[in-house]
């Protein structure tokens, strides 16, 4: 039940408000004095005040400023008299939803109470459904302490201004994790603009970053505004970042430094407030190495690294994932997987990571017609997982020769098999021999084994 505050200090008015609003369902309480209606707000925290703009001791602009310093939230219509139009809107600045003059209909006065009563409940459900859809498409779908990790340094770097560089594979998801942090700040309401920047030439990718004004070059016919302007207050995302030639990687550090640019073919400079989060699936220390990507333009984009792990390292999380991407692809009804498919996923190095696991659950879909799917539904180098685990099944074949063998030979060598199958990754090694991580660092140690 909505509590309704009303202070005024003409009781007879109280009197008459609290039997109006009570025959509506509402819980009223009274007050004929601006200090006793701020100690009923502590105490009753109302749903709404009813507040007068005249009164002695304490006026209602004095009240309001104290009340919303109390709840800033709290909703508060003013009551004022004929010819106080001009102090009701100065009210309405400091906070006030609405005002209602006096003499004043009851009837419309319920109307104004319940619109208000209305639209604050609307506002309150919009920021729960728009808290729920950051829980859920604020992370990375996926179970596995590796993307357990990425999903908490999302939500701790989120609501930061500094510059995050993510780093993964193709097809690892990269562009939902920066989707995912834009979410997840309090620049959520403003634009995230995203551009690949090795997708468009230095010429055109200049003109895109920071725009041009009419007549810069051929084919200029009006002013453009660039990406950097457009998501200004809000988030940009540079995609491929170290694929952008070294030129425009200059002028790129030059707006991380100063946060302001020029357009092509203008000469007013333009300051802007975003959050640049830039990605790339090359390991961006090798770039600078080879001398296509600035060292200082990495050491300003860096400041927050995030890892994106390709899916082979969390072969965990793709039955997680399958399931999500067939609800996805055949919403109407609930699909199944038949466990050999299932298995044949799971034992898949998928190169092309989520992505490509996309595309192929999407093709089983189609391909099984809403019915199961089923092994033969899978592409055939996916199919031929299998046959690599028939080969597994049939056991370890050593050549034993005569003269004997070193022991400490042969397990520094299975170490060496096991890093080389998993791509130097240690947990998967050590999953690969039975091993814990800890054992498997340990005889890497032994044996001089370089991880």
């Amino acid at each position: 039940m909505n509590k309704i505050l009303v202070i005024d200090d003409e009781e007879h008015l109280c009197w008459a408000l609290e039997k109006g609003l009570r025959q509506e369902g509402y819980q009223v309480i009274t007050a004929t004095r601006g200090k006793e209606g701020l100690e009923l707000i502590q105490k009753e925290t109302p749903s709404l005040v009813l507040l007068d703009l005249k009164m002695p001791e304490m006026d209602g602009l004095e009240v309001l400023v104290k009340a919303r310093e109390l709840f800033p939230k709290l909703l508060v219509i003013m009551i004022t008299a004929h010819g106080s139009i001009d102090t009701a809107i100065e009210a309405m600045k400091l906070g006030a939803i609405d005002y209602i003059s006096k003499p004043f209909d009851l009837n419309e006065l319920k109307i104004v109470v319940r619109q208000a009563l209305m639209v604050s409940r609307l506002r309150e459900e919009v920021v729960f459904l728009r808290s729920e859809l950051n829980k859920k498409h604020g992370r990375i779908l996926g179970n596995s302490p590796a993307i357990q990790e990425v999903n908490n340094l999302i939500e701790r770097v989120a609501d930061s201004n500094a510059t995050v560089m993510i780093t993964g594979e193709s097809g690892t998801g990269k562009e939902v994790t920066a989707l995912s942090i834009h979410n997840l700040s309090y620049r959520r309401e403003k634009s995230y603009v995203p551009i690949n920047c090795a997708a468009l030439p230095e010429t055109l990718l200049e003109s895109e970053l920071f725009g041009h004004e009419k007549g810069a070059f051929t084919g200029a016919v009006s002013r453009k505004l660039g990406r950097f302007e457009l998501a200004d207050k809000g988030t940009i995302f540079l995609d491929e970042v170290t694929e952008m030639p070294l030129s425009m990687q200059v002028k790129l550090l030059r707006v991380l430094q100063e946060r302001q640019f020029e357009r092509v073919g203008g000469t007013e400079s333009i300051k802007v407030d975003v959050r640049v989060i830039a990605a790339t699936n090359r390991d961006p220390l090798d770039c600078i190495k080879r001398g296509t990507f600035r060292e200082d333009l990495y050491y300003r984009l860096n400041v927050l690294p995030i890892h994106i792990p390709p899916l082979r390292e969390r072969s965990e999380d793709i039955s997680l994932l399958t399931m999500h991407f067939m609800q996805r692809f055949n919403p109407s009804q609930e699909q199944m997987i038949s466990p050999e498919a299932l298995t044949l996923l799971m034992n898949y190095e998928w190169p092309g990571n989520i992505r490509e696991l996309q595309n192929v659950i999407e093709r089983s879909v189609i391909l099984s017609q809403g019915q199961e799917i089923k092994v033969q539904h899978l592409p055939k180098e996916i199919q031929k997982v299998e046959n690599k685990k028939n080969d597994a099944d049939q056991g370890l074949i050593l050549n034993f020769p005569d003269k004997g063998i070193s022991f400490d030979e042969v397990e520094r060598e299975l170490i060496l098999k096991a890093l080389e199958k998993s791509r130097g990754n240690q947990t998967k090694a050590a999953q690969l021999l039975g091993l814990t991580r800890s054992a498997l660092l340990y005889r890497a140690q032994k044996y001089q084994v370089k991880l």
